[in-house]
């Protein structure tokens, strides 16, 4: 998928985010590198199918980087780039705004 950007930085930003499955994959890694199945387990509501897209695509972005295992079963590990980590902040935030504004709803 070839992605196209105006100039504007805030929607280069939010292409990384993307939709509502990344940044909570991108929470899971903040706390260190994860196997699938954890993200599978820790991302309530995600299908395989959706998870595998997103960390493909997360993968493509540089946010995030695959690391695979030689055995049998396959072993595969996920983690935060140096990019992806410089979203930690944005994460942040979001948790912040949520726990201030969820208490109103």
């Amino acid at each position: 998928m070839i992605k196209t950007y105006t100039d504007c930085p805030v929607e280069y930003t939010a292409s990384l985010l993307g939709n509502k499955w990344k940044p909570l994959i991108l929470r899971e890694l903040l706390s260190g590198t994860k196997r699938y199945n954890e993200l599978t387990r820790n991302v309530v509501g995600i299908s395989p199918k959706v998870l595998t897209e997103n960390l493909r695509e997360l993968e493509e972005d540089g946010v995030i980087s695959r690391k695979v295992y030689p055995e049998v079963p396959p072993k595969v590990e996920y983690s935060l780039t140096e990019k992806g980590n410089d979203l930690k902040d944005i994460i942040e935030a979001m948790k912040t705004f949520g726990i201030k504004y969820k208490k109103q709803e």
